[in-house]
């Protein structure tokens, strides 16, 4: 068994204690790993602050190098990273590959921003200069739906601006972070990268720590609450990116097969536990009937199995307690609507639930009015576009959302009176680290991604000359 470490300071350590990791494909131990406790929490927070002030005085240019360096380490390791991904998340292999990818080609974009000074006034009078200083130290609190890529996104930006980093991992998903740890060890000067696991028990502690100046989280709505509620006391900065329910609008113009590949694509990537995924899709009277049957096809023929099984298409859901709750929508949608397909977990070892696509339902119904985060998609009917907008801006939530037509024009209009973060046509998940990600509402707090989101790991400071 491979002998994982935390990095703390520059050096990689064992936990004061440990903790088993469990493969939900299996539902049994594969990895045994280190478990960091609230004094080693400390000594990350501390080895941080010590070394962050030098990093800061490093230049701009000398810090994008290392994360050149860093993404070149994934991808001379990728091929173990997407195994473990795999193996600790449950996604097929090809989707942890696209994982490791992508969190290669985020750092490689994030190397080419910068925040260069803006001159607001150089003349006789005066000169006035904006500048982008680093925070100091940050939290990053990540969730298990994209352990690799949701670690580096907040990595990335953190040093880049010039801070130093203390990482959590979810804890059913700390191995990746730690294969993460030992190539940071490398690359990195002692103390600006630095991760620790836990049991869930160490996030307060480290949201409330008096020398941690920004906390970067990414999860659940509740839990994202619980850090602004905690961080409140000491002003600390918070980028918050949540949960979403995100709807896809569909008109009767559109060609049903084509686009029912495409939301089932985007509704069903990750076994469906993506915060930005469709979780509920507003079809047209005119096709629904067509596109239900179109769509439950594609899930009766989904291939549901080990993501280390090459034709596995689903994996499960990633761990026992979210595969509880997913059973809870699928009693809900029995209750409310009619199942066309799935609707059933799986009988075997580990959290396997079957894609379900469900219809007859509508709004006021815990099926389309909350975050499934697994493999369900329910399907509402409508005929008033006016009607549909209000319904898709009825939700709590606002993250994502699509809207689909052959009249890319009248889509557009469309799209651009949703409520939400960020809205696409004839698409979705179209994201990428040159495009600002944001939400409305309860789904979130700040700017990740681009420009926008490195500038939320600085403060802005003015510097004004009078001449």
């Amino acid at each position: 068994m491979v002998d994982y470490k935390l990095l703390i300071g520059g050096e990689l350590v064992d936990g004061d204690l440990d903790m088993d990791v469990v493969n939900p494909a299996t539902g049994q131990c594969f990895a045994t790993v280190p478990r960091a406790s609230a004094r080693q929490a400390d000594l990350a927070i501390t080895a941080a602050k010590t070394a962050q002030p030098d990093w800061a005085a490093t230049p701009f240019a000398a810090r994008q190098a290392k994360l050149v360096d860093l993404a070149d380490a994934i991808a001379a390791n990728a091929h173990e990273l997407a195994r473990l991904l795999t193996q600790e998340q449950g996604k097929p292999l090809a989707e942890s590959q696209g994982e490791v990818a992508w969190t290669e080609g985020f750092l490689r974009h994030y190397a080419t921003l910068e925040l260069p000074d803006r001159i607001i006034q150089d003349d006789a009078a005066a000169y006035i200069a904006v500048r982008h200083k680093p925070l100091g130290v940050v939290v990053g609190i990540i969730a298990w739906n994209f352990p690799l890529l949701v670690a580096c996104w907040k990595i990335g930006p953190a040093v880049l601006a010039g801070n130093a980093i203390v990482l959590k991992p979810a804890p059913t998903t700390p191995v990746t972070a730690l294969a993460l740890g030992a190539l940071c060890r490398d690359i990195f000067p002692a103390g600006i990268v630095n991760i620790i696991t836990d049991a869930n028990d160490l996030g307060p502690h480290l949201t409330t720590h008096p020398d941690v100046a920004k906390i970067g989280f990414t999860g659940s709505t509740a839990t994202g609450k619980r850090i602004a509620a905690s961080s409140a006391d000491g002003l600390k900065r918070v980028t918050l990116e949540l949960g979403g329910n995100d709807p896809a609008i569909v008109l009767e113009d559109v060609d049903v097969r084509e686009t029912a590949k495409a939301i089932f694509g985007n509704a069903f990537l990750n076994c469906g536990q993506v915060c930005l995924a469709v979780k509920r899709a507003y079809v047209h009277a005119d096709i629904y009937d067509a596109m239900c049957a179109e769509l439950a096809a594609l899930a009766e023929a989904a291939i549901v199995g080990d993501g280390l099984e090459q034709e596995t298409q689903i994996g499960p859901i990633q761990n026992a307690m979210q595969f509880d709750k997913v059973k809870g929508f699928l009693d809900a949608a029995r209750a409310d609507g009619t199942i066309i397909a799935g609707g059933q977990a799986i009988e075997r070892a580990g959290y396997f639930i079957q894609p379900t696509i469900v219809r007859d339902v509508t709004d006021g119904m815990m099926i389309v009015d909350e975050e499934q985060f697994g493999p369900i998609l329910p399907l509402i009917k409508f005929d008033d576009v006016e009607d549909v907008i209000a319904r898709a801006n009825a939700s709590d939530y606002g993250l994502g959302g699509s809207v689909w037509s052959a009249d890319v024009g009248r889509a557009a209009a469309i799209a651009a009176r949703i409520d939400s973060g960020q809205v696409w046509v004839n698409q979705h998940l179209a994201i990428g680290p040159h495009i600002p990600m944001a939400g409305f509402k309860n789904s979130g707090l700040g700017v990740e991604q681009a420009e926008e989101g490195l500038a939320e790991y600085t403060q802005i400071q003015v510097i004004n000359v009078k001449r």
